[in-house]
């Protein structure tokens, strides 16, 4: 390979790693409904597929246990990371993904609000801009068509926006506790995405709502350690994508995981576009666009 060739690559490969994630991200709605399908539910996925990745990074780094339980600021990350992994997985795997995906990406407008609360950073005009768009877009695609207040109205809704708040928390904790090691900072996520979703799973199965892990079989069991490898690949080409280009281009690139969920979503019937939707859509992306100029 020429070395101008090898060079343009390599300077590419941080942003090819990021698009990575955002694809993984993307249509991992799909492998959840597949492996809802064979009787596993989205819950229960999550469980086994972030218990995997606690697992490796025990492996890896076993001293990020002991890094954990020292600093107990993070535990608001184990709660905010596994909250959003439970709702948006559930979400997308029940509802029309092209409505949670972007609902979940109100995550704009909950990161000014928490930013303001948590770093006590100021709110200028172009944070203010971003929140406005984003409320302008939410209001639009929840507009319901026989009139009233535009609120979400079905649970995979709810879980959309419950998922773009602690996602914002989730990236302001990440943040505020930047000093941490990195290795306790990657645990504090992987197990809270497998211990809120088991807790949760565990309760709503207890009412009835949520079935029982189902005995193990080559079917979804398979399908599942694909998936957890696939997001243990994602998180690593994440951190490799992220460390080496600045904030504002990887929150442009992230973006793409809208494109790809989206597309995904309405060539294989798990979702439609409207007019309006299509508005409201491009004016919550404009503001998440917004929040990567800064």
């Amino acid at each position: 390979m020429p070395p101008a060739t090898s060079s343009a690559l390599t300077r590419a490969l941080p942003a090819l790693a990021l698009t990575f994630n955002a694809f993984v991200w993307g249509v991992s709605w799909w492998p959840f409904r597949e492996l809802q399908a064979r009787g596993l539910h989205p819950l229960w996925a999550t469980v086994l597929v972030y218990a995997v990745a606690v697992v490796f990074i025990s492996l890896w780094r076993p001293q990020a246990w002991g890094q954990l339980w020292r600093a107990r600021t993070l535990w608001v990350l184990v709660l905010a990371s596994g909250t959003t992994n439970a709702a948006f997985n559930w979400g997308v795997t029940v509802g029309d993904v092209v409505r949670v995906v972007l609902l979940f990406y109100l995550m704009p407008l909950w990161a000014v609000l928490l930013a303001r609360l948590l770093l006590q950073e100021a709110l200028t005009a172009q944070a203010l801009a971003r929140v406005a768009l984003a409320l302008l877009g939410a209001v639009i695609v929840l507009w319901p068509e026989g009139g009233g207040l535009p609120l979400p109205r079905t649970l995979p809704e709810w879980l959309g926006v419950l998922g773009g708040f602690t996602f914002a928390l989730n990236n302001v904790m990440l943040r505020r506790e930047a000093h941490q090691p990195e290795a306790a900072r990657a645990l504090a996520m992987f197990l809270g995405g497998s211990v809120v979703s088991a807790v949760l799973a565990t309760a709503l199965m207890v009412q009835g709502s949520v079935p029982a892990l189902p005995p193990v079989a080559p079917g979804w069991a398979l399908g599942a350690l694909a998936l957890a490898l696939a997001f243990l690949a994602s998180n690593l080409a994440l951190q490799y994508g992220a460390s080496r280009l600045p904030a504002n281009v990887t929150a442009v690139v992230m973006i793409t995981e809208v494109l790809f969920a989206s597309g995904s979503a309405v060539l294989l019937g798990a979702g439609t576009v409207t007019p309006a939707l299509a508005l409201g859509g491009g004016l919550i992306v404009a503001a998440a666009l917004l929040a990567g100029k800064e």
